[in-house]
């Protein structure tokens, strides 16, 4: 152990050491250990039948595997059995994900799992009354989710601790972990060297129940980093530039792997930022070689032995020599500059230098109402060093922020050093609110005043995602999105007319002055202050616990299982909404004042698709309902066609499902009776999503086909007796006129995915295996 923290390499005893050393994953959980010898023993029996280079990805993604020796392996094709290391959970996903466990009989987790309290407080007047009233009004579902993490062995991080991947970051996270998360943004973990991947909670409740997890073999996109960072050029400009180049799918089915001499003037929390919004090009998750950044992080956060251990283990942390990726962009970081995102979607790219000039073409609001730093992208000590830096500049002029301005520290350690170290002070000078730690605003928790609904404006964030109406649910909010301290100096000017890099301000004093670039302190020079204690331990033996759920609670239910398959073709379903363009998981079940519900199917349900596009009328939440011809809100019609008995289909366009994880999003519509999604493609973890739960995710296998269904049509899914991977179903669209056409659907499922089909769903095809293993 003394070799390994004093970085002695020794050949002849470093395989005996690492033996002997049993490094906790965590400090939380100090009798579960790092297993750097099962990674290396199956990374060498992968590259042995293989026999090539690894890229990163792969070795951490086939040191995990269930069966390295047997499992069919080829990228972009086939389904890997994989064992990941621990689940973390936030707190508006934890809900249904603990009632699916709870469905699934288990008396307790098989691997570590974590529940973090960041969703559900919402921001409107400061940190501390906004925490105490989210503890108030949120007081049930928080026991609930604290009483079944004591039931079932799950660590519980109460309300006030922070963002989940900051906590993550910070203190589960480690070079080679695989840790899968109930939140799109779960790939922040990347930016410590691990594989974190974002999924539904069915999925995660296969990885607690201790049966292999499922995902298809991923592509691996390489992203060469050489230069160097520097000026007002930050880790968040690399992710924007790449948004700009793949788009919100082009990273679907991939793992994004960063490499190249840049790697190494990129800090640990700016890596993560940028594997962080990887969720927004739609890649599996994103990875960053480990170096010494990375051990510079680990040592700051009480986790140097790990650092130690990950040295000994670094040839499998790194991708090897003359790897192949299957498409390569590079990035010089000399050349890039700061970047803007939006409005509308995260992809839409511009320099900073040029974002006035294209606002005032195309009609966007130039003066900026909001300008919002903080969230699990940007919520480091570098990040609000750098911030504070910039408002430091202007109150030396006198200066004030012209727009409002809001500060959202990661997490209780984050707040708790930036408070001791000055930052916050400074923020707050400069006209900052500081908010509660956890998402806030990021995900439409925001209790907005200075606005009414349907007004026209411009907020400029540091956030990940833009999507319409996703911050403030006004449709007309243009928001971009772009690093904290371009927000700061944008918000100080008040215009997104403002270049910091080449315009000036004028001071009190009627002197111009220019803003230099921000300079920070990667780490806190002193040890970070951990703040107040929010940990919940679980305890050795929950089987005590009680876990209420009051059969009369309007935030909380307890799951019933869904209908098995009848044996039968779906025939003559009705269409409930043909949806034109875009339509994410913001779309298909709201965030925002709806996340109260998120533990309570039936009144959740009430949100299905209210934000998606009729293409028949244009009109957000208003379709025809097909039996009676009236048209009324979604919802409302897919109640009815249940009430009914009649089966119904949505139609969608492009990437459908992109964005959140949240399986609410196919949960609802199997809810209300829906049995099939046909679109031209679909997000990986929505689709993975809607398979878990029974229903059938098809894509047209001519996307112009997309044109011939109507609204008024109805349509039969033939050919299910005989489902089978890799085999085409038919689709006969029956027209009011009396006239049909075929059509042929394509579709991913494997063999146990078929299985989850016809049980009716995952969670019951689990039941089933248990009862006979039985």
């Amino acid at each position: 152990q003394y070799a390994l923290n004093s970085g002695v390499r020794r050949y002849h005893v470093a395989p005996v050491l690492c033996q002997r050393a049993k490094v906790a994953m965590s400090h939380f959980e100090p009798n579960e250990y790092i297993n750097y010898e099962k990674l290396e023993k199956n990374i060498n029996i992968v590259r042995k039948r293989l026999d090539r280079p690894l890229t990163l990805s792969e070795k951490i993604v086939y040191g995990h595997l269930d069966d390295p020796a047997k499992q069919e392996i080829e990228r972009g094709k086939t389904y890997l059995r994989l064992r990941p290391d621990r689940v973390a959970m936030q707190d508006a996903t934890a809900q249904m994900a603990m009632l699916q466990f709870i469905s699934s009989g288990l008396p307790k987790v098989a691997v570590p799992s974590t529940i973090h309290c960041d969703h559900l407080i919402e921001a409107q007047s400061g940190g501390e009354k906004d925490l105490q009233r989210a503890k108030d009004i949120n007081q049930e579902v928080y026991n609930f989710l604290a009483t079944a993490g004591a039931k079932y062995g799950v660590g519980f991080w109460k309300p006030g601790s922070g963002i989940i991947h900051q906590i993550i970051l910070e203190n589960y996270s480690y070079p080679g972990v695989m840790l899968i998360g109930t939140d799109s943004h779960t790939p922040n973990g990347g930016g410590l060297g691990g594989i974190c991947i974002g999924v539904g909670g069915a999925d995660a409740v296969d990885v607690m129940a201790g049966i292999p997890w499922e995902l298809k073999c991923p592509k691996v996109i390489g992203v060469k980093l050489t230069g160097k960072l520097s000026g007002w050029t930050s880790p968040k400009d690399v992710i924007l530039k790449v948004a700009g180049i793949l788009t919100v799918k082009g990273g679907t089915g991939a793992i994004i792997e960063y490499h190249g001499p840049g790697v190494d003037s990129i800090s640990c929390t700016g890596m993560a930022t940028i594997c962080n919004m990887g969720a927004e090009i739609g890649a599996t998750t994103s990875i960053f070689p480990y170096n010494e950044r990375m051990k510079k992080y680990l040592g700051k956060t009480g986790r140097a032995d790990i650092a130690a251990l990950a040295d000994e283990f670094k040839q499998h942390l790194v991708p090897d020599s003359g790897c192949q990726y299957d498409q390569v962009i590079e990035i010089n970081l000399s050349e890039l500059k700061p970047h803007i995102n939006g409005p509308f979607t995260p992809d839409l790219a511009h320099p900073v230098s040029d974002i006035g000039a294209v606002a005032e073409k195309e009609g966007w609001p130039v003066d900026i109402r909001v300008g919002l730093i903080g969230s699990c992208t940007n919520s480091s000590y570098e990040d609000m060093g750098r911030s504070a830096a910039v408002a430091k500049q202007a109150l030396a002029h006198g200066l004030k922020c012209k727009s409002k301005f809001t500060i959202t520290p990661g997490s209780e350690q984050i707040r708790a050093t930036i408070e001791r170290d000055g930052y916050a002070k400074i923020l707050r000078e400069v006209g900052g609110l500081v908010l509660a730690n956890a998402c806030g605003p990021c995900i439409g928790q925001w209790d907005r005043k200075d606005i009414k609904k349907g007004e026209k404006n411009t907020i400029v964030t540091s956030y990940n995602r833009n999507f319409t109406g996703r911050n403030d649910a006004n449709p007309e909010t243009h928001a971009f999105v772009t690093s904290p301290e371009i927000v700061t100096a944008l918000s100080i000017a008040g215009t997104l007319k403002f270049n910091p890099e080449t315009d000036y301000l004028t001071g009190t004093d009627g002197k111009k002055f220019k803003l230099e670039a921000p300079d920070a302190d990667e780490l806190p020079k002193l040890e970070f202050d951990p703040g107040q204690d929010t940990y919940q331990y679980p305890p050795k033996d929950g089987s005590g616990q009680h876990v209420d759920v009051s059969p009369t609670s309007q935030r909380l239910q307890l799951l019933e299982p869904f209908d098995k398959w009848d044996g039968k073709d779906l025939e003559d379903m009705l269409i409930l909404i043909k949806v034109k363009g875009k339509c994410t998981t913001d779309h298909i079940s709201a965030a925002g004042p709806w996340l109260k519900f998120r533990g309570h199917l039936d009144n959740i349900s009430n949100n299905l698709l209210i934000g998606a596009i009729n293409i028949e009328n244009g009109k957000a939440n208003s379709v025809r309902n097909a039996l009676t011809q009236e048209f009324g809100p979604v919802p409302d019609t897919a109640r009815y066609y249940k009430k009914m008995g009649v089966k119904w289909a949505v139609i969608g366009d492009e990437n459908y499902g992109e964005g959140s994880s949240r399986e609410h999003a196919a949960l609802e519509p199997r809810h209300l009776g829906g049995r099939v999604i046909i679109t031209k493609s679909f997000a990986r973890i929505h689709e993975t999503n809607l398979k878990k739960q029974g229903l059938l995710p098809l894509t047209f296998a001519d996307p112009a086909d997309y044109n011939k269904i109507h609204p008024v049509d109805k349509l039969s899914i033939v050919g299910l007796k005989d489902f089978a991977p890799g085999k085409p179903l038919k689709c006969i669209i029956k027209h009011p006129n009396g006239s049909q056409e075929t059509i042929m659907l394509n579709h991913t499922f494997n063999e146990s995915q078929i299985e989850w089909f016809q049980a009716g769903s995952a969670l019951n095809r689990m039941k089933e295996l248990q009862q006979k293993s039985s």
